[in-house]
């Protein structure tokens, strides 16, 4: 969604089209498969220098692996552990597979920690800037995100366009 409302904004996306739209994501991932290497020792990674001035989208896991000799503002995209839960459980029953008995609750607790640490983590290296952006309010008012994004990084964006590109009947999975 967020890289959706960037686009629609002006700002570029670095994103290669690999992985293609589906039942589980229908306006696309966005993704740029470079950024899967992140965390196989490529100490400064080729693609960085082109993705200067664009918008790159990297799962929260791989933040701690982006190289501290370049500047970085990362829009963290925070969402309900449950939503996150059940949405994780609904790709899987498309797959055919399911979750074990209590694997949920000891996923969600997993997927806190790591939310905590990764966030002591940007906060204590000077080279990222983070704007924390709650899920549920862009969805309920897109504008006020856009506003709010356009204001952190700096730029004159098209709002409305980025307010108008949330869609919110993919919000399937609320707590």
């Amino acid at each position: 969604m967020m890289m959706r409302m960037l686009a629609a904004g002006g700002i570029p996306i670095l994103a290669d089209g690999v992985r293609e739209a589906d039942v589980s994501n229908p306006r696309g991932y966005f993704e740029f498969e470079g950024v899967k290497e992140l965390d196989k020792g490529a100490h400064d990674p080729a693609w960085l220098h082109d993705a200067r001035g664009h918008a790159v989208k990297i799962i929260s896991f791989l933040l701690t692996w982006l190289p501290e000799n370049h500047n970085y503002l990362v829009i963290f995209m925070r969402r309900d552990l449950d939503e996150v839960a059940a949405s994780q459980r609904q790709m899987l029953a498309r797959r055919g597979e399911s979750e074990a008995e209590g694997e949920a609750e000891s996923t969600r607790a997993m997927y806190a920690g790591h939310l905590a640490q990764v966030e002591r983590f940007l906060a204590r290296r000077p080279c990222f800037s983070t704007l924390h952006v709650p899920y549920a309010e862009t969805v309920t008012d897109p504008q006020a995100t856009a506003n709010r994004v356009a204001a952190a990084l700096g730029r004159s964006l098209d709002t409305a366009a980025m307010a108008a590109a949330v869609d919110a009947s993919l919000y399937r999975n609320r707590a």
